[in-house]
C-alpha cells in the first residue's frame, strides 16, 4: 500500500504541475482542497480502483428560488445559530448541474482503472438526471442501492420520503470472478446523529459501501466533505484520496479522519 503522506509521493498519482496543493493527509490517505472539476483533470491514468462520493444534489426544492437557498435552509432543520457550514455547488439548475457532472465524471473515469465501479449518491428529484450523466460520461450504469433512512418528516396522504439512493456502475466490463463478495441492494441505517456536515452519511453504511471496491485498491472521493468516505476506507484496509472545495469541510474533514484514525491505531495498540 502506497503511504499518501507528502507532496512527493503525490507525484504517483496526480500531476506534478498541479503542485504544490494543500492537503492533508496519513498513511494511506490523503484530501486535497480545491475544486473537483481543476483537480481531477490533473489525475494520471488509471490510478484508482473505485470511485465512490456523495455530490451535491443542487435538489432541495421546484423552483428557482427554493434551490437557490442555502444547503442549511434546503437540507436542515438544525437552529440558525447552530447551523453547520454551508457547502458549495449546490446551486445549479438541473441542465447544468447535469452537464456539470458529466464533465467531471468524464474525467474521473480517466482516472480509474478498466472495471472500476463508481457509487453516486442522490435524491429521488435527480435521479434521472443522474444516470444519464454517467452514462453520457462513458461509464456503464448497472444498477442503484437504497439506502433506507428509516426516519422522515410525515406527510398525510402520502407516501414518506425516507429512503436515497446508490446510482452505481463500472468503467467498462466488470469481471464477475473479481474478489468482492455478494453485497447487499438496501442498507438501513439512520442519519448520524452527531454529524458536522449538513448531509453527512453514516460512517457504517459508507464502510458497507467501500466494500465494492477490490481488497486494498485505491478509492476516489472528489466530494469528500466531512471524510465518511476517506475514513470509512481507511478502516476496511483501502487507500482512499479525497478532494474538497469548500474551506470549512476541507478542515472538519481532514480533523475528523485524522482524529479517527489516530484514535482507532491506539485503540488496537492497546488491545495487543
Amino acid at each position: 500500500m502506497m503511504s499518501l503522506t507528502n507532496t512527493n509521493e503525490l507525484t504517483q498519482i496526480i500531476d506534478e504541475s498541479m503542485l504544490p496543493i494543500e492537503h492533508c493527509d496519513g498513511d494511506g490517505w490523503s484530501i486535497l482542497h480545491g475544486d473537483t472539476l481543476q483537480i481531477i483533470r490533473a489525475f494520471k491514468p488509471q490510478v484508482f480502483n473505485a470511485l465512490i462520493t456523495d455530490p451535491p444534489y443542487a435538489s432541495g426544492g421546484w423552483k428557482p428560488s427554493e434551490k437557490n437557498r442555502t444547503t442549511n435552509q434546503k437540507y436542515s432543520s438544525m437552529d440558525p445559530k447552530n447551523a453547520l457550514p454551508d457547502f458549495d455547488g449546490d446551486n445549479r439548475d438541473q441542465r447544468s448541474w447535469t452537464r456539470w457532472m458529466a464533465e467531471w465524471l468524464s474525467d474521473a473515469r480517466k482516472a480509474c482503472k478498466p472495471g472500476a465501479p463508481v457509487c453516486l449518491f442522490i435524491d429521488w428529484r435527480q435521479y434521472p438526471s443522474i444516470t444519464d450523466a454517467l452514462q453520457w460520461a462513458g461509464w456503464i450504469w448497472r444498477g442503484s442501492v437504497v439506502w433506507d433512512k428509516m426516519t422522515s418528516r410525515p406527510q398525510k396522504g402520502r407516501f414518506r420520503q425516507q429512503s436515497e439512493y446508490v446510482v452505481w456502475g463500472s468503467n467498462g466490463p466488470m469481471p464477475v470472478n473479481r474478489p468482492v463478495g455478494c453485497l447487499p441492494g438496501v442498507f438501513r441505517y439512520a442519519n448520524p446523529q452527531n454529524r458536522i456536515h449538513v448531509t453527512e452519511k453514516p460512517l457504517q453504511l459508507m464502510r458497507d459501501l467501500v466494500k465494492i471496491c477490490v481488497p486494498g485498491g485505491r478509492i476516489l472521493d472528489p466530494f469528500c466533505g466531512a471524510g465518511t468516505t476517506v475514513l470509512a476506507a481507511r478502516l476496511e484496509g483501502y487507500e482512499a484520496v479525497g478532494v474538497e472545495v469548500t474551506d470549512a469541510y476541507y478542515k472538519l474533514g481532514s480533523d475528523r479522519v485524522r482524529f479517527a484514525l489516530e484514535s482507532h491505531a491506539e485503540s488496537d495498540n492497546a488491545a495487543e
